[in-house]
């Protein structure tokens, strides 16, 4: 098997050995985020440039893809089905670290003994301290540490992590996951950061900081700055804009608030993710960002003229594939997607569409009808607040054929019975549809024949009202790739008791009776008490 290894790694391209050797820095069994490695990979510059225009990242996603196709990384899925990270099989780490050891591509302290302290030509730290030890000291006998060009930290192994003073030509420095916020005693100096000219990728996510040096600034060539996952985090220093070659900037958590006239200096970003953000930034400068493929932000407020000036913006940024917005304002209406569906005309890359406001699916419809073509990749619909769906509605989104995950939930229904077609939504995967307690929904033979996760409503009252005495909701011998869970939302108001557990047995039954044996989850709103007797009535409990 070694052998039959040795020979698939030297038939691999130049770039994929050295991508490939990179993995050495990841503990044996650890799980590799797929776009935090590319990040990576495209820092170190493995990733070789493209045509003119192509994004770095996109070409290390075919690198990436191209070592699962041989064998070399073992693919993670996400629920979806989808590849979101990967993890190095045993015998393929062994072979790639005595390969980086005679390489002297990667050098590694576990905690063990330090390997290292003899060698003078360290290129790539990796920092995994086995045993957490608060009394450890900062690494201090490798020689000449200015040659390091990566190094990447494992907890507990921040007690042990060099000052950055030390580093002369760091081009990825991922302290991801360490406790640097203000209550750790092994806190490093964060400060000496402008220190790092050569900088390319600064991965800072989930390690409670508060705040961020402003000599940021000084780095020129920083291209990933990565801060999610810190709520402390409420503040960005004006400089880190001045960063005209930054792609990725993440600062997940939605309370960074960037200084207007600055956003629109950060020409080379990809992906921006996690902002909140106001009227004059967004009719201003977010058009500007012309290369932007994944945009996550949201509104401190909402208006009629943010939405219309994040609209105009909108128009004007051809290469988005991913486009999530929220809004912080409880009084946001449906104008947003009112303006979307008659002033976009969503790209026909786009991928992923998230909205957390309150939208019409006329919008959605208007855009399927116009051109189905826009949306023929769109492979992830959710949206959390919309006014109705109807039978249309659920036809047309149906007829999407890359659409793998949808979730939808109604706030104000008035349509009493929606029917999830045989003929329609064949590629789903992850199916969620909530539309209270106003309605049933009911599914035909051959509905969903790829669902491995179904979530969905059932008004009981309307169920009963309506003729389905027997809550007959076509669950029987039906879903047949159904593998991991179904969730019910059984929605009681204006029902009996009686009705209310008659209703809960029957689903239950049905799902028992599925080859599949899926996990069930029935959740009664609002939820019956134990002394009710069956002829009290269920009191109407406020959804949404």
């Amino acid at each position: 098997m070694r052998r039959i290894l040795s020979f698939s790694y030297y038939n691999l391209p130049y770039d994929l050995k050295t991508c490939l050797l990179y993995l050495c820095i990841y503990p044996e069994d650890h799980e590799i985020n797929r776009d935090k490695l590319i990040w990576k990979w495209v820092a170190e510059g493995f990733v070789l440039h493209g045509n003119q225009g192509t994004s770095l990242f996109l070409l290390g996603l075919n690198y990436f893809n191209e070592l699962i196709n041989r064998s070399m990384i073992q693919p993670i899925y996400d629920p979806l089905g989808q590849v979101y990270a990967c993890r190095v099989h045993d015998m393929v780490l062994d072979l790639i670290c005595n390969l980086s050891h005679e390489a002297k591509f990667v050098n590694v302290f576990d905690g063990t003994g330090n390997i290292m302290s003899s060698q003078s030509n360290v290129r790539r730290l990796s920092l995994q301290n086995k045993m957490e030890d608060h009394q450890a000291k900062p690494l201090t006998n490798i020689m000449s540490m200015s040659r390091v060009r990566s190094i990447t930290i494992f907890p507990p192994a921040v007690s042990i992590m060099p000052a950055l003073s030390r580093f002369e030509v760091l081009r990825v420095l991922d302290m991801s996951d360490c406790n640097l916020g203000e209550s750790s005693s092994l806190q490093p100096n964060l400060k000496g950061v402008g220190h790092l000219i050569h900088l390319r990728y600064l991965g800072l996510s989930g390690t409670g900081i508060s705040k961020l040096p402003a000599e940021i600034g000084t780095l020129q060539f920083l291209e990933v700055l990565d801060l999610g996952y810190n709520p402390e985090l409420d503040e960005l220093p004006s400089t880190l804009f001045k960063l005209r070659r930054l792609i990725y900037l993440n600062v997940r958590f939605y309370k960074v608030v960037p200084t207007p006239g600055v956003l629109q200096n950060l020409t080379s970003i990809e992906v921006l993710r996690g902002l909140l953000v106001s009227l004059n930034i967004i009719a201003q400068e977010l058009g500007n960002l012309a290369r932007l493929r994944e945009l996550e932000i949201r509104f401190k407020d909402g208006s009629l003229d943010l939405y219309e000036g994040f609209v105009k913006s909108l128009c004007n940024l051809h290469h988005i594939e991913s486009l999530s917005i929220s809004c912080n304002s409880k009084e946001t209406s449906f104008e947003l997607m009112d303006l979307l569906g008659e002033r976009w005309v969503p790209p026909v890359h786009l991928r992923e569409f998230v909205s957390y406001i309150p939208s019409q699916i006329s919008a959605l419809r208007g855009w399927i009808e116009r051109d189905p073509s826009h949306l023929s990749n769109l492979s992830e619909l959710i949206l959390t607040s919309v006014k109705e769906v109807q039978q249309e509605d659920v036809e047309i989104i149906g007829g999407l054929l890359s659409l793998r995950c949808l979730a939808i939930t109604s706030t104000h229904q008035t349509q009493r019975l929606l029917v999830i077609r045989a003929d329609g939504f064949s590629c789903v995967v992850y199916f969620e549809l909530d539309c209270g307690s106003a309605a049933q929904i009911i599914f035909e033979s051959g509905a969903l024949p790829r669902a491995e996760r179904v979530e969905f409503s059932l008004g009981v009252r309307v169920a009963k009202e309506d003729g389905n005495r027997g809550f007959n909701l076509g669950l029987q011998g039906n879903l047949l790739s159904l593998r991991r869970g179904v969730r019910i939302w059984m929605y009681c108001g204006g029902a009996r008791v009686g009705e209310a557990k008659e209703a809960e047995a029957a689903v239950r039954r049905a799902l028992e009776a599925h080859p599949n044996h899926p996990r069930i989850e029935i959740y009664m709103i609002p939820r019956i008490a134990k002394d009710a007797h069956d002829d009290d009535l269920c009191e109407d409990e406020e959804e949404n």
